[in-house]
């Protein structure tokens, strides 16, 4: 009977959630991987660590940080390193500050580089940059197998806070081709803004990092979002299909002013590379941010000029950010404020390219029945009823409990009488 009880408690302490269960993501704080390990950045290649593609790690980056990390590469695939800083709330940042991800060769010489920055927003939340070693027999500069270094530094860190920023680093491989490909970009395609999506809006939280971003797919999202804030979304893009979105920040019960920049939605690729941005400045009235055109997704794109055009390299799950600027609080109020999701993919899903060989991760340039499935109202709306199954979980074990209790209560009073029963015949 004991058992039972520690049995019935055990369950009901297991689908009732801890107070910090439900909540989608805290003003400043970033959901980095589970089980990420920690890598040290070097100060010299001589020291760098290697990044494994396929992997993410937990690191940190100071002020005057410039960190090397190692990567060892075969002479065939393409490697992509996403580094994503995350500043802690409260802290001082600048428009033009930021962090920049570099691949480097044995030999000293540039194989790409990016940076990301805090923009107009100028409120501390989660930036990230990308760099990549591609192999291509069209190329001249960092081909072939050996070690590679990626480089991590700050950049225009005049007048921010001193402060050292935590680091996620993802690695990725893309395998070559079977045969050549094309060697140029498609010159053509439909660059007309494209009409809003209306509808009914679907409840949907955002996660608070890349690895917990929530599914989305077409359609009208909304959710709650507080000044300093960051969500995280995903959406499942498949080859020859344009990812567009525009998010609408609702209007404000109180304050006035004006903040620049208070609404920020970037896009980012399925290996974390930036791709757009879009802002808005907020009234206390309702603003949006609308991200511009974009082309499909196209492995010849990464032929292209354009950084927005090259990003756009591969299907996969692409990435929504929104933040809203911690100085919205300021002149608005803590909130929440509402905040509205309107997202196309729009374009006909074409065959992909025949990759010799397999991603690190697995299945990462993929649209697989599981991904659209998960991004549709109703997998997104298993949130919903999660939460209903874990209350009529937690229903049921209760109620399991309470019938425990009682069977144990009506047993040990039984026990008791009876020994008062035998207790009385022994005096007699």
């Amino acid at each position: 009977m004991r058992l039972a009880v520690a049995a019935a408690t055990l369950s009901l302490a297991a689908v009732v959630p801890g107070p910090n269960a439900f909540a989608a993501g805290s003003p400043g704080r970033y959901a980095f991987t589970d089980d990420a390990p920690s890598v040290a950045g070097a100060t010299s290649t001589t020291d760098a660590e290697r990044l494994e593609p396929g992997r993410t790690y937990k690191s940190s980056l100071p002020r005057n940080g410039k960190l090397y990390y190692r990567l060892d590469l075969d002479a065939t695939s393409t490697a992509y390193v996403s580094a994503t800083a995350v500043p802690a709330a409260g802290t001082t940042v600048a428009a033009t500050d930021g962090l920049r991800t570099s691949v480097q060769d044995a030999h000293g010489a540039s194989c790409s580089f990016q940076a990301a920055r805090f923009g107009a927003s100028r409120s501390p939340h989660p930036v990230a940059a990308w760099g990549a070693r591609e192999a291509s027999p069209g190329r001249t500069l960092c081909q072939g197998a050996g070690t590679y270094y990626v480089l991590i530094e700050r950049v225009g860190a005049d007048g921010s806070s001193t402060d050292t920023w935590p680091l996620e680093l993802a690695a990725f491989s893309e395998p070559p081709l079977e045969h050549t490909g094309a060697t140029a970009a498609p010159e053509s395609w439909n660059s007309a803004s494209p009409e809003p999506v209306t509808g009914q809006a679907v409840e949907r939280a955002g996660g608070a990092g890349f690895a917990g971003a929530s599914a989305i797919g077409p359609g009208v999202w909304r959710t709650r979002i507080r000044p300093g804030e960051t969500l995280f979304y995903k959406v499942p893009v498949d080859w020859g299909q344009q990812p567009n979105a525009t998010a609408e920040l609702g209007s404000a019960s109180e304050g006035g002013g004006y903040v620049s920049g208070a609404l920020t939605l970037s896009l980012y690729n399925p290996v974390r590379g930036h791709v757009e941005e879009a802002y808005a400045g907020y009234r206390g009235r309702q603003a949006s941010a609308g991200l511009a055109p974009l082309p499909p997704v196209d492995h010849a794109n990464r032929h292209g000029f354009a950084d927005q055009v090259k990003s756009l390299r591969f299907a996969g799950f692409h990435y929504l950010v929104v933040h809203l600027a911690a100085q919205t609080a300021e002149r608005f109020g803590e909130g929440p404020y509402g905040l509205t999701l309107r997202v196309r993919v729009d374009g006909t899903v074409r065959p992909g390219p025949d990759y010799a060989g397999r991603s690190e991760p697995g299945q990462l340039f993929e649209v697989t029945a599981r991904d659209r499935a998960a991004a549709t109202p109703a997998g997104a709306a298993g949130g919903t009823v999660a939460l209903r199954v874990l209350a009529a979980g937690g229903i049921g074990a209760g109620t399991v409990l309470l019938a425990v209790l009682g069977v144990w209560t009506m047993a040990a009073r039984r026990r008791t009488a009876s020994s008062d029963a035998s207790g009385s015949s022994g005096a007699l």
